[in-house]
């Protein structure tokens, strides 16, 4: 009698990404890096969009159609396979089955997933949305859990958990929605009375975006209606923050099997056709960062641990690029963390790590890896 010699399956990734924060084309584009760097010999893949109207698609898996091309953005609506089917994931824990319908047919089964690999960048994605439904459907995830997606994604409150682990921040003021919806003048005059302690010029941000998208630089009064209204178009809770003089340092953390480790930093030089690494420098223009920073081995060694602590203060899980400056006195103050930061082609995350000793299949595989061996709920 012959024994059974069929070999198990291989370990099914979903590739979540597209969705609905305007943050959708760079989720694309970066979901296409991913793609092309995933072992397709050691996992199934399967791509899922998420359309800007919220609606999960069956999607090409053709990475090709999926980068920035002559300054045109990509979308999810042009790689889909169908305009009105959508893919159901069910929430159900024992069964990660995913289901493909569409009107007027029978639904199709599409297999189970293992893990999902979300490239979502901002709300609707990054910010512990898409990592609740997750763990309500049981099904692994790569990247930060819930809280911290939440907390990652939310500049004040990030800030404020930064400093109650005595991490150094800079000088913010929060505008709540309801403060300018109200009261305009007293939420000016409270920005007013920042500006006249910090000092001009200000920099008028969404409190919960991201890619540099929704950003101002303000110099003066003049422009300040007009950068608030722009941060609100993105997200109606704003945040202010003074100019930080010094170096934009970055550093990557990525979880191993004895805990998370930092890598080499980057250093963002000062960009001279934009005021700051707004999102055209970043994506478009290709600005280029220094990896590794030429900052010395003692400010290197100081940067390192920082983004580890940072990355543990928060709860993170997987992986974290976390944003510095270094001050003229030489110290460091943490400007943000990214939980699901960028893996373009152009992106500094990889290319810390590659620079580390990690090369862009090895990172996307380490990451998959680490999503396997957790478990959804509390952990």
């Amino acid at each position: 009698m012959s024994e059974n010699t069929q070999s198990p399956r291989k370990p099914r990734v979903a590739v979540v990404f597209g969705g609905r924060s305007s943050e959708h084309a760079i989720s694309v584009v970066t979901a296409g890096a991913v793609l092309r760097a995933i072992d397709r010999t050691k996992y199934d893949v399967l791509p899922i969009g998420i359309t800007t109207d919220g609606r999960w698609a069956l999607t090409a898996d053709a990475p090709e159609r999926m980068a920035i091309a002559e300054r045109s953005l990509p979308n999810v609506s042009d790689l889909t396979e169908s305009e009105q089917g959508g893919v159901v994931l069910s929430v159900d824990p024992a069964n990660r089955e995913v289901v493909y319908t569409e009107p007027g047919s029978v639904p199709k089964a599409l297999g189970e997933v293992d893990v999902v690999f979300p490239m979502l960048h901002g709300p609707y994605g990054e910010d512990g949305t898409l990592q609740g439904l997750l763990e309500l459907s049981g099904v692994p995830y790569v990247g930060a859990g819930v809280l911290a997606s939440a907390v990652g994604q939310d500049k004040e409150y990030m800030k404020r958990v930064f400093t109650s682990f005595g991490l150094p921040v800079g000088p913010y003021e929060v505008i709540r929605p309801r403060e300018w919806e109200q009261n305009p003048a007293a939420a000016r005059k409270k920005i007013v009375e920042f500006a006249a302690e910090h000092g001009w010029p200000l920099f008028v941000k969404p409190a919960r975006g991201g890619s540099s998208m929704g950003i101002t630089k303000v110099d003066d009064l003049s422009g300040l209606d007009e950068a608030i209204e722009e941060a609100r178009r993105h997200d109606p809770k704003i945040l202010v923050e003074s100019l930080l003089r010094g170096r934009e340092i970055e550093c990557g953390v990525l979880e191993f099997e004895d805990g998370p480790r930092a890598s080499v930093p980057a250093e963002i030089p000062p960009v001279t056709d934009h005021d700051f690494y707004d999102f055209e420098a970043k994506y478009i223009d290709s600005a280029s960062g220094i990896v590794p920073a030429p900052i010395g081995d003692e400010a290197t060694a100081e940067v390192q641990r920082l983004a580890v602590a940072a990355y543990e203060a928060v709860s993170c899980e997987g992986l974290v690029r976390a944003d510095f400056f270094l001050t003229e006195d030489g110290g460091f103050v943490i400007n943000e963390i990214n939980t699901m930061p960028g893996f373009t082609p152009i992106s500094m995350y990889p290319r810390m790590w590659q620079e580390s000793g990690v090369s862009y299949p090895e990172l996307v595989d380490r990451l998959i890896q680490a999503a396997l061996t957790r478990s959804t709920g509390l952990r």
